[in-house]
């Protein structure tokens, strides 16, 4: 009894993969609305409570945020390549390489707000003396 195969294991129909192509936009789109409400309030919060901006973690606050975005807008393209991929070794081959590039990324990430962070308690301890 032979089978034939006409389509991969794997291979996603064609309406499929335009519906979630569409579903990854409209949360890409959703995230951004949440992130500049997130960011909107946290700088009306921060003037609120601090009165005044010269203590450096404004700064710091601001490029957490910025990583936040910048690693979402990430993880959304792989989303929409995972999407395109024609089979598990695609998917395979770009989880991988997401996952190498974003640990080099959090890696330098994690260093610039560590130095941030250090400049603005020593500019706190500074100003407080």
């Amino acid at each position: 009894m032979a089978s034939k195969k006409s389509k991969s294991p794997f291979e996603i129909p064609p309406e499929l993969r335009e519906l979630t192509e569409k579903n990854i936009e409209q949360a890409s789109a959703a995230y951004g609305h949440f992130m500049d409400f997130f960011t909107q309030s946290m700088k009306a919060w921060s003037g609120a409570a601090s009165g005044s901006k010269s203590s450096g973690f404004e700064g710091l606050q601001n490029r957490a945020v910025e990583f936040a975005k910048e690693n979402a807008e990430r993880s959304f393209t792989l989303a929409k390549e995972v999407a395109r991929a024609k089979d598990i070794q695609e998917i395979l081959a770009l989880q991988s390489k997401f996952a190498q590039k974003q640990m080099q990324t959090y890696t330098h990430q994690v260093q610039e707000l560590s130095q941030l962070m250090s400049e603005a308690m020593s500019k706190a301890m500074r100003d407080r003396q």
